[in-house]
């Protein structure tokens, strides 16, 4: 995918009189070593009676000598190119290895040949402690060379003020780090003797600079230039063993990249100018127009259509909205919209695996920003997504809750707790937070109860591992399984195997009545669900989420249609309990029991690190 443009720059001197012109030198073609494709190239010259050869000059750069017989009242000069506009990585190249790290020594012959690019012509006091300080805040020996070229280029840019200068000539360094100030050869030329001071070899370019508008907006950064342009530009080049001539612009800070069209590259400015030549004595006016135009844009992610194509398609789809208003055709957004990510569009997340950190916190901002704009009232739902086959828990979800007679359902939005909010509750917080419902209630203190870790899944998969292989290390096919029973191993297992025996409680639970079904002897034992009760259990977590009972298997009516809410807090572990019926002389041991004929189960809420959870996973509705 590229982009074709045309560059078009006239330069024009009118003169009072008619005047004698000496033969002109003109470096307006780009360099052999241009990394931007030319496509096509055009110098006319005014007065057209004049006589042309092309030579290059000791460095290599393309000269246009003129030499005009007559005398002349106007000098024009118009170029005119086709360039492609394909992206360069500027980072693209590799170097000698003995110039990995800077510095470094040129070898002998390397060395001689770029006499001329070392040549030290400016040692102002201003430009000595200008490098002292570099070395001493962004310089260590044996630093990346590279690293090195990026970090005295930017330390430049911000240092020296851009500015457009007429004036011609350039200044010295002494006088740019004076001022704090100059036009692109200004700085380009102080880049050249720093580099020089520094051991690398350094020439000065002149050449074109076409900068095109970006086509999104950048998200964390400056995004460039509001409109196509073209200019004449100045900037540096280092030679770097293995890599080249590698172009570096102190205006932006960059190194150059298909926007920077080199013309003349030499060892000062003085034999870069784009145009050299005399006339006699006389008034000049001067003026010069630069354009640049897309040819050719191959459609693209960002562009796929051009400004003419976006318009054909809004103005069908108005025909096709004014048709369906027509025919009475209404239309619904289905309640899974796609999205994908605008600047990681490779990431896995936005490909093939479904969850990761970025894409929680993207959707958590998306929810508060919809709740911010169509729902002030609304209350943020942080529960329990989808469950695939073959994934050990939930996936999350965020749902926003409103009343269309638009009375507020949340008022306080800081009471709900992001994922970025501070864990700080403690199970002792559960307690209490649950003592207080059931005193709101009407629920008897005595049925609030701690809930704890089931061994029984922690101890099955320990006797499958190996002898050798330590639990907490145990590569796992989920990362929630390894970090489950690493949370469980350091909770400690080495209790009595029973199901209210475990050292630290999980969650805690309210065990209440339901007021459509009251329980047969009207009261809920401790511990146990009732046939027609349900267990409330609180967990030390940021939830609040509802699950439901599963039918068994032979269709149970007693497991039907019960419901069980967590409650999640701060940063716990979200859990569930099993609520098993214990038939007449059936075995109180819950390995007993587990092992003769497994208990009834609750599914569990998302995210659930608790082994109650991967029970019901594991035995849910087996009869």
């Amino acid at each position: 995918m590229s982009i074709q443009v045309a560059l078009h720059h006239r330069t024009r001197y009118r003169y009072d009189k008619p005047v004698t012109l000496s033969p002109h030198e003109i470096r307006l073609r780009p360099a052999p070593h241009s990394r931007t494709p030319v496509l096509s190239y055009s110098l006319n010259v005014k007065p057209e009676q004049h006589f042309l050869n092309w030579q290059q000059d000791v460095f290599g750069n393309y000269i246009a000598r003129f030499v005009f017989p007559e005398k002349a009242r106007e000098l024009e000069v118009t170029v005119d190119l086709v360039a492609d506009m394909t992206v360069v990585n500027p980072f693209d190249f590799f170097m000698e290895s003995y110039a990995d790290h800077f510095p470094f020594a040129y070898r002998n012959d390397l060395a001689q040949d770029l006499t001329p690019y070392l040549a030290i012509v400016e040692r102002g006091p201003l430009l000595t402690q200008w490098l002292a300080d570099f070395r001493r805040q962004h310089w260590r020996d044996g630093d990346n060379t590279i690293d090195f070229l990026v970090a005295i280029n930017q330390k430049l840019s911000h240092k020296i003020k851009y500015l457009v200068r007429m004036a011609p000539g350039v200044q010295t360094g002494e006088q740019t780090l004076a001022l704090a100030s100059g036009s692109c050869r200004d700085s380009g030329w102080l880049l050249v003797q720093l580099l020089r001071h520094c051991g690398l070899a350094a020439r000065f370019v002149s050449g074109y600079l076409i900068q095109l508008t970006a086509d999104v907006k950048s998200l964390d950064g400056p995004s460039g230039t509001e409109r196509d342009f073209t200019d004449l530009h100045a900037w540096a080049e280092a030679y770097i063993p293995g890599a080249g001539w590698i172009g570096l612009d102190p205006t932006s800070g960059l190194l150059a990249g298909e926007g920077h069209i080199p013309l003349a590259c030499t060892p000062s400015p003085a034999s870069a100018a784009a145009i050299i030549g005399a006339v006699d004595p006389c008034e000049t006016q001067f003026d010069f127009a630069m354009t640049v135009t897309r040819l050719h844009e191959d459609p693209r992610v960002t562009r796929p259509y051009t400004e003419a194509q976006w318009r054909d398609i809004d103005r069908l789809g108005r025909q096709v909205d004014a048709d369906l208003l027509a025919g009475d055709v209404r239309l619904t957004q289905g309640g899974e919209p796609t999205f994908v990510s605008v600047d990681d569009m490779d990431g896995v997340e936005w490909n093939y695996t479904a969850l990761s950190a970025k894409k929680w916190t993207l959707s958590e901002q998306l929810a508060w920003r919809l709740k911010a704009r169509f729902a002030p009232g609304a209350l943020i739902f942080y529960g329990q997504g989808k469950w695939y086959p073959g994934e050990p828990l939930p996936r999350w979800a965020i749902g926003i809750h409103w009343r269309r007679d638009g009375k507020p359902v949340w008022k306080n939005p800081e009471r709900i707790a992001s994922d970025t909010s501070p864990a700080t509750a403690t199970i002792k917080d559960a307690q209490q937070f649950a003592h207080t419902i059931a005193d709101a209630l009407g629920v008897a203190r005595d049925l609030v109860i701690d809930a704890y870790e089931d061994p029984l899944l922690l101890l099955s998969t320990e006797a499958r591992l190996p002898i050798n292989i330590d639990p907490l290390t145990v590569p796992f096919k989920h990362a929630d399984e390894r970090k489950r029973l690493r949370r469980a191993l350091e909770r400690g297992a080495d209790t009595p195997p029973d199901l209210c025996c475990h050292s630290k409680p999980a969650t805690i639970a309210i065990v209440v009545a339901n007021p459509q079904a009251p329980p047969p002897n009207g009261k809920a034992r401790r511990g146990r669900s009732n046939a027609n009760g349900f267990t409330c259990c609180l967990a030390t977590r940021r939830w609040a989420t509802v699950c439901r009972w599963h039918r068994c298997r032979n269709g149970c009516p007693r497991t039907a249609n019960r419901t069980l809410t967590a409650i999640r807090l701060n940063n716990a572990a979200i859990c569930t309990m099993r609520t098993p019926w214990r038939k007449k002389n059936a075995p109180r041991s819950v390995f007993a029991a587990m092992r003769t004929k497994p208990r009834r189960a609750i599914s569990c809420a998302r995210p659930c690190a608790s082994k109650f959870a991967i029970n019901a996973c594991t035995y849910s509705c087996r009869r």
